[in-house]
């Protein structure tokens, strides 16, 4: 393990890579740290990205220099007083443990069946001749259709009874024996309807008040539910987005006053903003989120009340009613109760996740006591974001001025609030010229297409400078991205990037874009924007150990049979073994 090189073959580079991950990940834990592949793998990038350490992509690394590398990583893990650690912790954490709802979802169904797997052979592959077997059979197929639709325990004596009870009025154990000739692939299909149609009678018939024997009322959790933790998410991005605005305000101070700017650099006042910023960016993320759930829910609410009403009114005073006419409500009503139990589980998920990320927030109050904050602060105003885009709406950029450059306009351009800003929608110049310092664009006064990307500025000033020169801008933000490495994931860098890292093992694959937002009463909450999935799940390795925080523990009453721990990794894993029901 003496050389590696960017010419290397990427098999054998990436063994290197890894021997170097390995190596810090053993120093850290000889310190008393314990810190994951994907974290130790990513400071790798950080540190070689940093042009202060010396290190050439283009240069065969010696044996020194990979000491030296071990040595560099290893230093900054330790250091708990880093914003920027705290941050690079928290985009690992957040890559490792979020995925888009449609991605949980199916992989929670996934789950789900896999789970279900030796239940269904003991069915399937069940020779049952005498009465015995075949009464021991039905108790099975009553235990499979409980565990399926997660509505009770099986082991609760009086769920059993309703659970049987309502089977035996669709699929009698003298319908066995032609169970049993059915293949296979018959037998689960039949399995799976039934399931859903005694989940339908069961949940009819509590909805009338003559069962629902563990059926928790999900629609009601999830009403209480819901808000409570959207309240939460608002409470903690006020926090957030306060503290970045009082940090964002002494920073403005610090970049016309190169003094003060000598007198604060200990104080890491920008690493500090950009662990806020990209707290503030995750909570945004999740928040979006939950507003689909809630969405979802309202809808699913309705439904829930019409399929009941159209079923009274299916089998009111009627003593026989066509199984042709019922069943596809029964079925209907189940789907629409699996889909609460998904959004049980989403919010659930998305409110562990906002709790597992606050604690990456440690270093704020450590380095700014708040007595330290109020001198900084003393005699400045401190503005929001909405307030400094207000401040500047009427001085709008004048396409005249331009002869090569587009610009567009809310007025003028479809799907506006759509485009996909370039630096998660902060002004490119102030960045490139003050070193760092993030202030939100402001898309009203005008959108650069530049190269088939889009800028936004803060003022119509640093919109026309910026584009008398996009190159060199682009560029000094490049060069200050290697600095901060964690300004990768804030402002979305990840693709100019990719080919100076050439080990798939350093690359944090997430993609969340940022969209425009124009309605300033709509900022705090929609300029979260779409989330793309990651490429590749390989980036989200969680076999290794975590970092200092705790891997979410979720508990769900209720679902899926009762009480339990239910642990999740890389994708998001909810559900208990079967053999543990």
């Amino acid at each position: 393990m003496s050389r590696v090189s960017a010419r290397m073959p990427p098999t054998q580079a990436e063994s290197v890579i890894k021997n170097i991950i390995r190596e810090i990940g053993q120093e850290c834990a000889a310190h008393g740290e314990t810190v994951s592949e994907t974290l130790a793998a990513f400071m790798v990038k950080a540190v070689v990205l940093d042009p202060s350490n010396g290190f050439n992509m283009d240069r065969t690394l010696m044996k020194s220099d990979v000491q030296k590398l071990v040595k560099l990583c290893v230093s900054r893990l330790l250091d708990s007083k880093n914003p920027s650690l705290d941050t690079i912790k928290m985009q690992v954490y957040f890559d490792m443990n979020y995925t888009s709802r449609e991605e949980f979802l199916e992989e929670h169904h996934r789950i789900l069946e896999s789970r279900l797997g030796s239940v269904i052979r003991e069915i399937t592959d069940n020779r049952a001749c005498t009465r015995e077997e075949l009464e021991s059979l039905y108790r099975k197929i009553v235990s499979y259709v409980l565990l399926r639709s997660g509505l009770g325990s099986p082991t609760d004596i009086k769920v059993v009874r309703e659970a049987t009870a309502a089977l035996q009025s669709i699929f009698p154990q003298a319908e066995l024996g032609t169970f049993l000739t059915l293949s296979k692939k018959d037998k689960e299909r039949q399995l799976k309807e039934l399931t859903m149609v005694v989940t339908g009678i069961r949940l009819f018939n509590r909805d009338c008040g003559k069962g629902g024997e563990g059926i928790d009322d999900l629609p009601a959790i999830l009403q209480e539910a819901i808000p409570a933790t959207t309240q939460h998410i608002d409470s903690q991005l006020q926090i957030a987005q306060d503290q970045a605005y009082r940090y964002t305000a002494i920073l403005e101070t610090v970049a016309e006053n190169p003094l003060l700017s000598m007198e604060l650099q200990p104080y890491m006042l920008k690493e500090a903003l950009y662990n806020m910023r990209q707290y503030e960016t995750f909570l945004q993320i999740i928040l979006s989120d939950i507003i689909t759930c809630a969405q979802e829910v309202e809808m699913m609410i309705k439904q829930l009340g019409a399929q009941l009403e159209q079923l009274k009114m299916t089998v009111k005073s009627k003593t026989a009613v066509p199984t042709s006419q019922v069943f596809p409500i029964f079925i209907a009503l189940s789907n629409l109760w699996t889909s609460f139990q998904d959004e049980t589980v989403l919010i659930s998920v998305l409110s562990n996740l906002t709790t597992h990320l606050e604690p990456f927030l440690g270093a704020h109050e450590l380095l700014f006591p708040e007595k330290v904050m109020q001198n900084l602060l003393d005699g400045l105003t401190v503005k929001t974001d909405v307030c400094r885009m207000k401040e500047h709406m009427e001085d709008r950029v004048r396409p005249v001025d331009f002869r090569k450059q587009e610009w567009l306009f809310p007025e003028t351009t479809a799907n506006f609030d759509k485009l996909l800003i370039q630096y998660r929608g902060f002004c490119a110049y102030t960045f490139a010229t003050t070193d760092g310092l993030l202030l939100p664009g402001n898309p009203a006064i005008g959108i650069l297409k530049y190269k088939e990307k889009y800028y936004t500025f803060n003022t119509r000033d640093a919109a026309y400078l910026f584009a008398e020169s996009p190159e060199n801008y682009i560029d000094l933000i490049k060069e200050k991205a290697k600095k901060n490495a964690e300004l990768i994931q804030l402002l979305e860098l990840h693709q100019q990037f990719e080919t100076l890292i050439p080990y798939s093992q350093a690359n944090l694959r997430r993609k969340v874009t940022h969209s425009v937002q124009t309605d300033l009463s709509h900022m705090r909450r929609e300029n979260c924007s779409q989330v793309y999935p990651p490429k590749d799940a390989s980036t989200q390795s969680m076999r290794e150990s975590s970092t200092r925080v705790p891997r979410p523990q979720i508990y769900i009453a209720g679902l899926r049979g009762g009480q339990g721990k239910i642990t999740y990794g890389v994708k998001v894993n909810l559900t208990r073994a079967v053999d543990e029901t």
